[in-house]
């Protein structure tokens, strides 16, 4: 897993859909530093936090005079097909980064024929708080300069990881791009659980979101496996091995999580058909 240290951006981007993670994407890159003078954001329901960004940033709310470096596509997937313009923004020399959920490769490459290289990226909420894995294909033909334009993009937001096997995307989705939710919803298990041993309600709640996100912030500053980690907090006898053996019985927790993360993949495979 990478962290993009020092970006080289590209000199030109059009960031196409400026919503949730087109927003958080467009941010991400005018904090490290992108020069405005070449970023051109087209949304035509931009938010009221977008213009005024684009006010105080400097970035045009239209499109270049000609293709540019790099296209984003952060539309949503239904409307592609209507977004006709956006193939004369995808000329030989634009790298074409799409995080639209299922659509693949070869779908983007019919709609955008021209385009020199497409990347298929699947980012995840915490990309919004600069904490977010994307995991990234892409097509064939990808010089090495694109390959390093992708990567201080997306590093922006976080860290990154390359698969060679653009079907992959379909369990770095179930994974990392769905996964967030089932953190979520953990969080909510042990406040109910909290609650339910008698504590108050508001207190459970606290206490689980507050030990959900201190560990996720150990696991990020540890170089240790989170085998490892869970190992150092585990006493024998003690209670945290009383849990352990619940949550780790032969038809407890690892076979619910992998039925849970082989429905959301085959749901993407199915989006992606």
């Amino acid at each position: 897993m990478t962290m993009t240290q020092k970006p080289r951006f590209p000199a030109s981007l059009v960031l196409a859909g400026a919503g949730k993670m087109g927003g958080a994407l467009l941010r991400a890159w005018l904090d490290r530093g992108f020069d405005p003078a070449g970023l051109y954001v087209l949304d035509p329901n931009a938010s009221e936090d977008i213009t005024e960004l684009s006010t105080k940033s400097g970035f045009a709310l239209n499109a270049p005079a000609q293709a540019p470096e790099v296209l984003v596509l952060a539309i949503k997937p239904q409307a592609l097909d209507e977004a006709r313009s956006l193939a004369a923004l995808a000329g030989p020399q634009t790298l074409v980064i799409s995080i639209l959920a299922g659509k693949t490769i070869a779908n983007l490459a019919a709609r955008l024929p021209d385009a020199g290289a497409i990347i298929r990226a699947m980012p995840n909420l915490p990309a919004s708080v600069g904490r977010g894995v994307t995991g990234l294909a892409a097509s064939a033909g990808l010089t090495e300069a694109q390959r390093s334009a992708a990567e201080a993009l997306i590093g922006a937001t976080g860290a990154f990881e390359w698969v060679d096997n653009e079907r992959l995307i379909d369990a770095i989705t179930a994974i990392s791009g769905s996964g967030p939710a089932y953190v979520f919803y953990l969080v909510e298990c042990l406040a109910e659980a909290g609650a339910a041993l008698g504590l108050p309600a508001e207190v459970a709640a606290r206490l689980a979101r507050a030990t959900v996100a201190g560990a996720g912030e150990l696991l990020f500053q540890s170089e240790s496996s989170a085998a490892l980690l869970r190992e150092s907090v585990t006493s024998r006898g003690g209670t945290t091995a009383a849990a352990l053996e619940v949550l780790m019985a032969d038809d407890a927790l690892a076979p619910l999580i992998l039925r849970a993360v082989k429905k959301a993949r085959d749901r993407a495979e199915a989006l992606s058909g």
